[in-house]
């Protein structure tokens, strides 16, 4: 299965099972349709997808401070982005 792929299988489950927040998973599935527009985000999607089973809507707040928050992953998704934009302007 392919990074884009294994992305929107993830940010589905993340949704159905971790509360992942739609505008999130609105973003992260935007990622997955267009993969074109991606092709140097190999290594920043995979760390994404490595996060979305982590997802905790409560992420880092708990005593031993285990899971992915909104912040880590908007964090995340902005470095594709980066990535993306940074294509376009060369």
């Amino acid at each position: 299965m392919d990074i884009f792929a294994q992305l929107r299988k993830e940010t589905i489950l993340a949704g159905q099972e971790n509360e992942l927040p739609d505008f999130l998973a609105e973003q992260l599935l935007s990622i997955a349709d267009n993969p074109q527009f991606y092709p140097d985000s190999y290594e920043d999607i995979l760390k994404v997808v490595d996060m979305l089973p982590l997802y905790d809507t409560y992420g880092q707040t708990g005593y031993i401070g285990m899971g992915v928050s909104n912040l880590i992953l908007e964090a995340a998704i902005r470095r594709v982005e980066i990535k993306k934009s940074l294509k376009k302007t060369t």
